[in-house]
This record gives C-alpha cells, structure tokens and sequence, in this order.
C-alpha cells in the first residue's frame, strides 16, 4: 500500500471539502457531496459555504430552508446539522442508534430515570401531531404530562429519539449566538414522506467523498456510528488502500473524476480560508493531525463543546476569529510571515461584507 504523508492527506481534504478552489455547484449538490454541515449555531454554515461555493449569499441558503429542500435537525454524533431533505430522511434512521445513545445518558435519565420511553417519545408525538411549537411550549407540555420532572430536559430526549427539525424562524441567518426560541415540528410532516433508512455502506462511501482516505476511526468519530469496521472490510474490494505516516490502513473510493478524483500535488498552494465554528473539516476524523495539530486543537476546542472559528494558513488552522459589534478580530496561534498576513487580510476583507462587519483587527 501506498503510504499518505500529512501533507498528502491535508490536501486531498482540502480537495474535496471545496477549500483549494472555490466550486459552482449549487448548494443543494455542495450539500449532499459534505452529507451534512454542522449547525449548532445557525449562522456557522452559512459561512462554512461562503467559503466553499463561488458566489455564496446567504439568501440562497435561507431559500432552500424555507423551501424545506434543506432540514436542520440533530444528525450526526447527536449534534445539529443541515442536511439535504432527501439525505436526512435517509440517513437519520440510519443514525438514531446514535441519537438514542446520547439520550440515555445520565444527563437525559436523571429527569426521565422510571419512564418508558415509547411512552415520553409517544407524548412528544402526540403534542407535536399536525403543528409547530417552540421547544420551550414543548417542555412546557411535557412537565404538565410529567409532574415533577424538568420539560426542558424531557423535551430534548424527544429531540433525539423522535426525528423533529427546525423550522426556517430560527434555522436560517439571524443574530450571533444561541437562539433559545427554537420551533420544531416532526419531520415526516414537515417533508411530507416517511424516513426510509439508507444502508450503512451507503454513508461510509458518501463520507469517503467528501473526507477520503480515512480509517475506521475516522467514519466512526464523524458520524457517531460504531461497530463499522466489519462493514468497511466487506467494501474492501472495491475501495483504494492507502497507510498514514503512522501505518494505519486508510480507505478511498475507487477512482471516479467527480467522486475520487486523484489526490492532488501534497505541495500544492491553498489559499487562505476561514472557517466557522463546528466546521466537520476540523471534527471529521478520528486524527485531526491531517488540518491542526494537537496544540493548537486545544486552544480550538477548550471545552464544554466549544469549536471556534479558524482561519487556515497553507491548509493547516492558524489561528481563530470572532465576530462582535462589527468588527472581526483575528487571532493568529503564531507569527504570521508578510505575505501570509496580507493573504490573511485580504481574505478578512472578502468576508466582512457577508458578515455585516466593518473591520478587521488582530488580537
């Protein structure tokens, strides 16, 4: 087998999320080639697109929601995601033994510990039939139904174990941060059409290529699935075998120009891209050493679920950035070199007009 440096690797990624070269694909198509984009702040993807599709607005986004041609709903690893109607009825079945994972931990059975569940999820249901509530009046039912128990809780176990998506009020572009009045509604009403569960091989290539060559590891701490490694075995023979620096087997789908396109040059130029918190290219691997390196993971991801936003420099994270009272502050993890710098600026500068700000500062 051939062995992928790290540069190799971080480039074939880059590749195929979009970050080399800006794509014309419509959004529906950038969409279903990433499966999903992690939202759980409704802005974020909107800026993981600006920085992958060529000439990105929001609106083009806010469209396709209000359209319900795109869903946000928890999905993969039991976080919020967007997601092509068409991929979510398919994929959310396949994935609920995840969902249902994270719902019995003992931050969920602490307030539902003693219920059964079909009956919690069946009352979700039953409130929720044929309308649209906010979370807080679905918690607020749910207490009422359940005396003594905290809805708030209650009302995110029926998040995850029955499949609800938000609606386009609060899933489409707004205010920064978290927006506690989020409305759901049961998804099969919502889209109009029952789930219809895809096969587990079916995810793995469609992760293969948009994250390919990976591992077992890496599907499974993308998706939140366990137990893969029987089912990638038996696709061997129709994917490519490659090792890491480190020898692990790494798989890929076989060669296709639109699908698995040849690994591109590992010193080929990338140019500077900004990141928005939670993007799956910093969290769709088991390795993340392939785009930032294991000190600077640390100070990205801090804790309590935190993601922050990046920027890369030469496809690997540099530094973070926030955005508040119209100013975009840039915080590099090192020296930027002249020319990087005004790559970095240059950039910023393309950004703040999507953002609404008004100038970038470092520090």
């Amino acid at each position: 087998m051939s062995v992928l440096s790290l540069r190799a690797l971080n480039r074939a990624l880059l590749h195929r999320q979009f970050l080399m070269e800006r794509t014309g694909r419509t959004v529906p198509q950038v969409l279903g080639h990433l499966v999903a984009m992690q939202a759980q702040e409704p802005n974020w993807p909107y800026v993981g697109l600006w920085s992958r599709v060529d000439g990105f607005t929001q609106a083009q986004l806010s469209v396709l929601l209000e359209e319900r041609t795109v869903v946000r709903s928890a999905l993969l690893r039991s976080t919020q995601h967007l997601a092509v109607a068409g991929d979510f009825r398919r994929f959310r079945p396949l994935l609920q033994p995840v969902l249902d994972r994270t719902a019995s931990t003992s931050y969920f059975r602490r307030v539902s510990g003693g219920l059964d569940t079909g009956d919690l999820t069946a009352a979700g249901a039953r409130i929720l039939a044929g309308r649209t509530l906010p979370r807080r009046e679905l918690a607020r039912l749910l207490a009422l139904r359940y005396p003594g128990r905290e809805g708030k809780i209650l009302a995110g176990e029926v998040e995850l174990r029955t499949p609800l998506v938000h609606t386009p009020e609060t899933a489409t572009w707004g205010r920064w941060g978290t927006r506690n009045a989020v409305s759901v509604t049961r998804a099969e009403a919502w889209l109009g059409a029952p789930m219809t569960p895809a096969p587990a091989q079916e995810l793995v290539r469609r992760y293969l290529a948009a994250y390919g060559p990976a591992g077992v590891m890496d599907v499974q701490a993308w998706s939140g699935l366990t137990r893969l490694r029987e089912v990638i075995h038996a696709m061997r023979g129709e994917l490519r075998c490659y090792r890491d620096p480190e020898g692990r087997e790494l798989y890929d789908l076989p060669f296709d120009r639109e699908t698995a396109p040849e690994l591109p040059d590992p010193g080929a130029p990338v140019p500077v891209r900004f990141l928005p918190a939670f993007d799956n290219l910093l969290l769709g691997h088991a390795d993340r050493t392939r785009v930032i390196s294991d000190a600077d993971r640390r100070r990205v991801m801090p804790g309590a679920a935190m993601v922050l936003p990046t920027f890369l420099v030469d496809g690997f994270v540099h530094g973070s950035w926030s955005v508040r009272d119209g100013t975009l502050r840039l915080v590099p993890f090192r020296p930027l070199r002249a020319a990087e710098r005004d790559a970095v600026a240059e950039e910023a500068e393309r950004l703040l007009p999507f953002l609404g700000a008004a100038n970038v500062v470092y520090g």
